[in-house]
Formats: structure tokens, C-alpha cells, sequence
């Protein structure tokens, strides 16, 4: 999908994701003190616009012109650096303590080009958090790409941490509004040496 897929898909409607950040955050991002941070495809801002209000300094990033505008409308007087680029090519100007990837499925070449850009732009010390929906959703869950070949695995994400410690890759569940079963993800919680 390009950005003007992801351009008309953000035009349909008011909000494609929910205005609150993502509920494995906060247990993660909590106890951080805050710092810089950086959203590698943020979408509509959601997560982006709840760090900066928690006094994070932050930079979101997304290919989708529409998203970067609701984004600017939805943070309101929130200071937040939006830019639009590609994320499997975004070059920092500076390193940043928090990167975060949300739910981003791409080929294995462009998960391997983001997580380059993720890596580099991580300061010393600094902490990356990805979540994308789990392969195992497709057969055990519910919900997100039905593509196998996008999903998230422990086999597809730990080799992309190269350099850095993983504290932890694990799968998560999340309760689906009139679903008997849960949405299954995949967590990642790596640090960046000092």
C-alpha cells in the first residue's frame, strides 16, 4: 500500500485509530523519564500527541500527508515536530531516548530498512518499543493485515535488533470489542547500549 491509499483510507473517516495511545504503552513508557522520542509511522499522532502531553519531546513520522495534518489538528497547541517521510528512509538529524514502530507490516526488505532507521536513530541508552499484529492472529485471533507474509514473529523481529539488548519479544493479547476471542500481537521492549 502507498501513501495515497493511506491518504484516502485516512480521509473516510474522523478517526481510523482511537485518540488514546495504545494500551501497552503506558506500562512500558511510564516509568521512562522523559526525553526525546521518536514515532516512526504515526499515524493519526495518537501515541506521538500522548507522549508529548506526558513531557516527552517528540518527533512523528508518517508517509500519509492526510495523517500528518489530522495529527496537527488533533494535538491542537501540543508542540510536536511532524514531519511526512518514508520511514524505512527517515535520517534523523539527532538520536533520540525513545523510538517507537506501532503497528507498521511491511515486506521483510522494508521491515529491515525501518528497523535500520529505528536502530540508528536510537541514542545510547535509549529504548525501542515495536508491537505489530502476530502471524499466530491469523489462525488464533482476530483482526489486522491477513497477509502472513507482513505479520510479526519472534523469527521476523529478533534479527532485526541487532546492537541492542532485548529486555523482552513476547506475544500479547488484546480484548476486541464483539469478538470471543482476543487480537494476539507481538511486543517488543530492546534497549540500545551505553
Amino acid at each position: 500500500m502507498d501513501s495515497h491509499a493511506w491518504d484516502a483510507r485516512y480521509t473516510e473517516k474522523e478517526l481510523v485509530w482511537s485518540a488514546e495511545p495504545n494500551r501497552f504503552l503506558p506500562p512500558l513508557i511510564d516509568p521512562l523519564p522523559a526525553g526525546t522520542a521518536l514515532d516512526l509511522g504515526c499515524g493519526e499522532g495518537r501515541n506521538a500527541i500522548w507522549l508529548a502531553r506526558e513531557g516527552w519531546d517528540v518527533t512523528g513520522v508518517d508517509f500519509s500527508r492526510v495523517a500528518i495534518d489530522k495529527a496537527r489538528r488533533l494535538a491542537g497547541g501540543t508542540a510536536i515536530d511532524w514531519v511526512v517521510g518514508d520511514i524505512t528512509e527517515y535520517e534523523a538529524d539527532a538520536t533520540f531516548d525513545l523510538v517507537m514502530i506501532v503497528y507498521i507490516h511491511l515486506d521483510p526488505q522494508g521491515m529491515a530498512s525501518l528497523f535500520r532507521c529505528a536502530r540508528n536513530a536510537l541514542a545510547p541508552g535509549g529504548t525501542l518499543i515495536g508491537l505489530g499484529h502476530a502471524l499466530r492472529n491469523l489462525t488464533d485471533g482476530v483482526g489486522g493485515p491477513q497477509y502472513p507474509e507482513i505479520l510479526w514473529t519472534d523469527d521476523l523481529i529478533r534479527p532485526l535488533t541487532d546492537g541492542l539488548d532485548v529486555v523482552s519479544l513476547t506475544e500479547v493479547f488484546r480484548p476486541v470489542d464483539g469478538s470471543p476471542v482476543d487480537a494476539i500481537d507481538v511486543l517488543l521492549h530492546a534497549t540500545k547500549p551505553r
